[in-house]
Parts: C-alpha cells; structure tokens; sequence
C-alpha cells in the first residue's frame, strides 16, 4: 500500500501566502503542505516569472531611449536617480548598455554602481530583473561585481525603486572607456574584454532634435533608427500615408524601409548614404516629424494605396522582443 501522506500538526503556525519564499523545486513547499514547492506555491512564482511583459518599460522616463538603449545602441551610459536618494556610501548609480565579462552590474571601489542594461535575463519581466540586480548592486561590498540569479516573482520593478520625475538622458559614447577609472591600468581580462567591445561597436549617434532617434553607420550605408511611443496600428496608418505621399523619406537618397518592434514600441528605419552624416540627419528629422505628427491626427480611412504601403511596412517589421 502507498504511505499517506504526513498531515501537518493542527497546532503547527502555517506561513501567509505573502511569506513564502522561493526554494528549490522538488524541495517541500514551505507552507507546510506536503507537496513539493513546483506542486504548491511554486506554481503561481513559476508562472510570474515566465509570463512576458512586452512594455517592461512603460511608466518610466524616457521608455524610447530604454528601449534604444536595450535593442541599438552598442554604448552610453544614464545617471540614475532613485526614490528617495541614494543609500550612504553609494555616490551614484549609471546604467550601462554592458558592462566588461557581461556582469549584470558592478559597484565600484568609491561605491558607485553601475547596471547593465543587455545581459540575458531569467524572467519574462525585464524591469523587475533590472531591479533586483541593482538592489544586489547597492547591497555588495565596493570592488565587487553582481552575478545572475534567479529573480523572486514578487519583486520590486524599476518603476518602483526610479524616480518617476527624473530626467533620463543618455549619453552615447564611441567606445566603453567608460568601464573603469583608468583603462591603462586595467586587469587583463577587463582590457581584453573593452578592446574586443571596442572593435565590435557601431558609431551611432543621438539626434539633439528629436527624441530617441539615433543615427548609426554601417560599412556599406548609415541608418537612421526612430524609437517612437505611439500606439502601433496608429503609428503604422500613419507611416503608411506618408509613404504613400512620398514623404516619408528623410532627403534625397534615402528611403523608409521598413521598422523593428521592440518592448512593446516600434522603431522605424530609414536607410541613408554613406555621405550623410548624424549632424545632416537634423533637419529633416524635425520636418519628419511634423510630417508625422499632421498623419497621426487623421482619423480618415485609408485609400487603396496608403493599405497597399502599409502591408508593405508590415511585411518588413521584424521583431526584435
């Protein structure tokens, strides 16, 4: 006969829902259940932490620049500011597009800390990833790099530990010199790891005029890459009545070819030549988006030839998350 299963003591106290904590999955569920963590409690933690958000940015200032900064942009750094300050003996907090030996972040020997913003993450939350590295980050003694880890399911997002008011303005560099105080007394793994970054960057540049478009060049051509926060069926009609106009191009040469989707937002993109460079991107930038901003209002239905541009924008989207 099979052995029943031990029944918890009446008089045994049992653990609130809010108070279990994470275990290993085959290890008793600490509610005092009997069952397995993965057959208990662990159900609902395991489903959190699969289960995607597509805007993990939404709510915070400058989700278009978090958004580039994930997806396009090889180097650049943000000063953050967090609710309430920062803890004594953390003179700053940088988020970092990486970060040398892709650590998740690093406090450094003064006690600053910076997070990277593309290493591979365990859940489906980015934000809340984000999050627990950085509360690790202010936590660990100076000199020290944070590890990965698997992420509690009910843990604090970035929109709760970031100050909701604080500007966020990205600073793009040409190479991550930004990593350490002194690159020329670097250790060897770090000074292998920021020349093999530096060899692999793409120039890009912000554009001062319009918000979250980076310019970037390429070997055969440059790009012009627009992360935009307008709703994405509305955005796409209005590309597509551009398009159909003819003016959804940035000048002579250059063209709209199609746009990525990332975290919940669309980027277009635009192939330029080789000769324009980020500075002649301004311009017509702003005109664009006064072009756009006039097809975003309109409300008509679109014609024959604005739907045949937009199944061709559509065809040429590529998800990139």
């Amino acid at each position: 006969m099979a052995k029943k299963r031990p029944q918890t003591k009446a008089g045994k106290q049992q653990l609130k829902d809010g108070e279990i904590p994470v275990v290993g999955a085959r290890e008793p569920c600490p509610c005092g259940s009997g069952r397995r963590y993965k057959a208990c409690h662990g159900r609902a933690a395991a489903q959190a932490v699969t289960e995607l958000v597509h805007r993990p940015f939404e709510g915070l200032a400058g989700e278009c620049d978090w958004v580039a900064l994930r997806e396009l942009v090889p180097a650049a750094t943000v000063e953050l500011t967090l609710k309430g300050g920062l803890p004594e003996g953390v003179p700053s907090v940088t988020l970092a597009t990486v970060l040398p030996m892709a650590w998740p972040a690093l406090r450094r020997d003064d006690g600053s800390v910076l997070l990277a913003l593309q290493n591979d993450t365990s859940s489906g939350d980015l934000s809340r990833d984000l999050a627990d590295t950085l509360q690790r980050a202010l936590e660990v003694e100076p000199g020290t790099p944070v590890t990965a880890r698997r992420v509690p399911a009910d843990g604090p997002r970035l929109q709760d530990l970031l100050d909701p008011d604080a500007a966020f303005e990205p600073v793009v560099h040409s190479g991550f010199e930004f990593w350490v105080p002194d690159a020329e007394n670097a250790t060897p793994d770090v000074a292998a790891s920021l020349e093999r970054a530096n060899a692999a960057a793409i120039p890009t540049v912000l554009l001062s005029g319009a918000d979250a478009a980076y310019w970037c060049e390429t070997p055969e051509k440059n790009h012009l890459r627009w992360v935009m926060p307008h709703p994405e069926e509305q955005l796409l009609d209005a590309l597509a009545r551009l398009h159909a106009a003819g003016t959804s191009s940035l000048g002579e040469d250059t063209r709209l070819v199609g746009s990525f989707r990332a975290h919940g937002l669309v980027v277009p993109v635009w192939d330029l030549p080789s000769s324009m460079g980020a500075e002649a991107c301004e311009k017509p930038a702003v005109a664009f988006a006064e072009r756009l901003a006039t097809a975003l209002a309109s409300d008509a239905p679109l014609t024959a030839e604005e739907r045949r541009a937009r199944g061709g924008l559509t065809n040429r989207q590529v998800t990139l998350s």
